[in-house]
């Protein structure tokens, strides 16, 4: 197979980090990589301005760490809750997904890609879970997510096994909606 040697311009995850000079496949760094701009060919000329950028790009780089060391800190005490629609086992009419993770940070105030929230998969079950946050490559974040059904303890209650009825007390007799316009209309 052919391969390229490229110059990486940013950050890419399971391949390197920027600055980094390696080898990938030829129709990856020509469809996907020198397309974005996410690497350079690795050519004398790159790799000498590279070389002559590295201290710019280590200072660049330590003071995005610093950043997101400190908004790791701001971030810590941070607990997500969801309420959805959810069956009587639990089971939600849809699902959380790192999209609805991401603008739950926005209300809140932190401005999160959706890209850089990991979950193994989207949440389909009311329950507690975690979602991870990669805040730089090397400071990530776990956030408790709680989902919960409407009304709040739904939850703990299906979890359970219990049936989830909802029974009229003495003091409020049960009403319909088909008695209702019954009523009106005589």
């Amino acid at each position: 197979m052919a391969t390229t040697t490229i110059l990486l311009r940013e950050d890419i995850e399971n391949l390197g980090g920027r600055g980094e000079i390696i080898k990938v496949k030829a129709g990856f760094a020509r469809n996907f990589l020198l397309p974005q701009g996410k690497a350079s060919l690795a050519t004398k000329g790159n790799v000498k301005q590279i070389e002559l950028e590295r201290s710019s790009l280590l200072k660049k780089s330590a003071h995005e760490k610093s950043t997101a060391d400190a908004q790791a800190e701001q971030m810590k005490g941070l607990n997500l809750v969801f309420e959805r629609k959810a069956g009587e086992t639990g089971t939600l009419f849809g699902s959380v997904t790192t999209m609805d993770i991401a603008e739950a940070l926005q209300a809140k105030g932190y401005e999160i890609d959706r890209r850089k929230i990991v979950m193994k998969d989207a949440i389909k079950e009311t329950g507690d879970y975690t979602a991870q946050v990669k805040l730089h490559r090397e400071v990530t974040l776990d956030i408790p997510v709680s989902v919960t059904a409407e009304g709040g303890t739904a939850n703990n209650d299906a979890k359970a096994g219990k049936s989830l009825k909802v029974e009229s007390t003495p003091d409020q007799p049960e009403t319909t909606d088909e008695n209702s316009s019954v009523d009106s209309e005589s």
